[in-house]
């Protein structure tokens, strides 16, 4: 398999081409190879994509997907400033496990599968689950994902910042319909349905590996975070590949500004917030927050902020154009006077040049 590692230039190109689509907030992935890619690159790359300064402000936040690692590695990716740890089980299931990953950094299936304890104990406590349904049966993988998460949030206080719901996708080698254990849609959606009872406080994420329809059917089932735009190849942002580097095959490929549209649309607030985290709102503290319901008091507010500075600086007019009317609608719905009040006093900043307002 083709292999490729981006210089500190190249990611500055990339990160340059991110901000330009109005992104603030990236993943930072890595595939295992601890030769190539020792824990100092990781650093080193966090260190890049925080320091551009470009036209309308900075990356706010990078969440990091790298391999399982030590207790002291994550102490170090704390101490970059990292947002959430991002790790995928793949799959729960150990005879499975051991079958697709019968040698190398991942063929160790303990290790990998307590990599949240270490990176907790490290000094991480926003942190995102995974399994890549697909590859094993579903139901052992669904329930295997709800134990990790009460194991998370009985030992170290704090369940899973997020939960990821990735399906098996045809890749240069790998023809999705041959897995056995693929999941149809329809239980794609009750995965998503019942993820979202039995674990309310986390963020859910379905990436672009889903079609605008499937994003669309389990948006209205508990989904709460969506990428947009993303390229699955190295370097793929600044230009489009010329060699084959993709991880998967995307199937939602519309511009960031076209999914804007689209969730403004369905009627939902597209936000760009990051404002928890830059706060210290992490943890424990975004956990409790969470369970009595008054992250609302933040949440809403920082998310009409977060759209306004998104429409100011990089919308189209039609995207403008929707978003400012569903911000004006929103200001009336947010019930304290005084965040109201700050809120729309923020926005009226950023029509006037200021940006990043957080409560």
């Amino acid at each position: 398999m083709l292999r490729k590692k981006l210089t500190q230039e190249e990611i500055r190109r990339e990160v340059i081409a991110l901000q330009d689509m109005g992104h603030k907030r990236l993943a930072l992935e890595a595939g295992e190879d601890p030769v190539n890619n020792p824990i100092e690159y990781i650093i080193e790359c966090i260190n890049t994509i925080y320091s551009i300064k470009h036209k309308n402000g900075a990356i706010r936040r990078v969440n990091v997907n790298i391999a399982a690692t030590t207790v002291e590695e994550y102490k170090m990716l704390k101490d970059a400033g990292i947002g959430t740890y991002i790790l995928f089980q793949e799959t729960y299931n150990k005879a499975k496990y051991a079958k697709l990953h019968p040698s190398g950094p991942k063929s160790n299936y303990e290790y990998h599968t307590t990599a949240m304890d270490r990176a907790m104990e490290g000094g991480i406590d926003d942190v995102g689950l995974g399994v890549l349904f697909g590859l094993s049966g579903y139901k052992y993988d669904f329930v295997g994902i709800l134990m990790h998460a009460e194991h998370l949030e009985t030992a170290k206080g704090v369940g899973p910042h997020t939960i990821s719901v990735p399906r098996i996708r045809n890749a240069e080698d790998i023809d999705s319909t041959k897995f056995k254990d693929a999941v149809p849609d329809d239980v794609f959606q009750k995965i998503v349905a019942v993820l979202r009872i039995a674990v309310p406080y986390t963020g859910m994420i379905v990436s672009t590996r889903e079609s605008q329809s499937t994003r669309e059917k389990v948006l209205d089932l508990g989904i709460s975070q969506v990428s947009g735009a993303s390229s699955t190849s190295v370097g793929g942002y600044y230009e489009k590949e010329t060699e084959n580097t993709s991880q998967f095959d995307v199937s939602d490929g519309r511009t960031l500004d076209e999914v804007v549209n689209w969730l403004l649309e369905l009627g939902y607030i597209p936000s760009f917030c990051t404002a928890c985290y830059r706060e210290g709102r992490t943890g424990d503290r975004f956990m409790t927050l969470l369970k009595n319901g008054q992250i609302a008091n933040c949440c809403h507010p920082n998310a009409l902020i977060t759209l306004k500075e998104y429409l100011c600086d990089y919308a189209t007019a039609d995207t403008a154009q929707k978003g400012n009317t569903l911000i004006q609608q929103e200001l009336n719905n947010i019930p304290n006077e005084k965040v109201r009040l700050k809120a729309q006093e923020n926005i009226n900043s950023i029509e006037n040049g200021f940006r990043d307002f957080r409560f």
